[in-house]
């Protein structure tokens, strides 16, 4: 499975990005998907993941601002994040795994998912 994302770039607080993640190949029928980001001298973090049910999940720092969606035709992931600060700036790489128990993991930070995406940096000035 190849993921390639799109959609990054430099946006001032407040404003709005769509990231957008197509999946190349077999993502088989039970899947966990979802987005990391990852800040140089912070840890990385799971930011909002979908399972192959539709249910989803979101780290607390984003909740009631970024939404997860997917668009099964298109084998498409997108995160749609609104309300963005400066402390979202970050490399945001999408991952997806055939292991769709991981959507539920206690510790969704320290999972290392089959496949990623090379990541897209969002930029957010104050």
């Amino acid at each position: 499975v190849q993921l390639v994302e799109s959609g990054g770039g430099s946006v001032q607080a407040g404003g709005s990005l769509r990231l957008s993640c197509a999946a190349f190949g077999n993502t088989g029928s039970g899947y966990c998907m979802g987005w990391f980001r990852h800040d140089p001298g912070k840890e990385r973090e799971g930011v909002a993941f979908i399972d192959s049910d539709g249910r989803t999940r979101y780290a607390d720092s984003v909740k009631g601002r970024f939404t997860i969606s997917q668009d099964n035709a298109k084998n498409t992931l997108y995160l749609q994040m609104n309300s963005l600060k400066p402390e979202d700036t970050a490399v945001y790489y999408c991952a997806s795994d055939y292991r769709w128990w991981l959507c539920s993991a206690i510790n969704l930070n320290a999972v290392d998912f089959s496949y990623r995406g090379q990541g897209t940096q969002v930029t957010v000035s104050s």
